[in-house]
């Protein structure tokens, strides 16, 4: 790397951390060269880790998303396509596991405090918005199951409550 890269690249650096303590979000030095992993809160799930890897032409950021579906395999990844088609500077994609990432590619010169809040909040969007429905598409099985088990066991059904139109049914019985 040359000197005028590598002080690019300390000075892209030096923004994220700069951004990242001003939002106040928790972050860590990753694994390899130039890897921060940030944390994300979320609503719907509770937290998206996301890794951004500073090089000097581009930046590269992946979060991931979810896990391989269970079922529903073609609805599941048709929904995620067409999704992509709504993402600005990421997109869906799946790994040999067929785990669900977003993932993209930016300049590394346009790491701005600005730039940056709008790709958390893509990345944000992609993972948090998106993961009761894909959620509902890839896992509903198991979910009715899960369901099932837990009101046979006067177990809590909390974290479920936002699924229960589709695990019970209109008698309020497991379906």
């Amino acid at each position: 790397m040359s000197e005028r890269q590598s002080a690019d690249t300390s000075a892209a650096e030096t923004r994220l951390t700069d951004y990242l303590r001003s939002v106040e979000l928790e972050w860590e030095l990753g694994g390899r060269d130039g890897e921060y992993v940030v944390t994300l809160p979320g609503e719907k799930k509770l937290r998206t880790v996301v890794s951004l890897v500073i090089r000097p032409r581009t930046t590269s950021i992946s979060a991931f998303v979810i896990r391989n579906p269970d079922e529903n395999h073609t609805e599941f990844y048709r929904a995620l396509l067409r999704k992509n088609l709504r993402l600005t500077g990421i997109a869906y994609a799946i790994d040999t596991d067929g785990d669900v990432y977003v993932r993209g590619e930016v300049p590394t010169d346009a790491l701005d405090a600005e730039h940056l809040d709008q790709l958390f909040g893509v990345v944000l969007a992609a993972s948090d918005e998106a993961f009761n429905e894909l959620l509902a598409l890839g896992f509903l099985g198991s979910m009715k199951k899960e369901w099932a088990w837990r009101v046979s066991r006067g177990e809590s059904t909390r974290n479920l409550e936002p699924f229960r139109h589709l695990l019970e049914d209109d008698a309020g019985q497991p379906s």
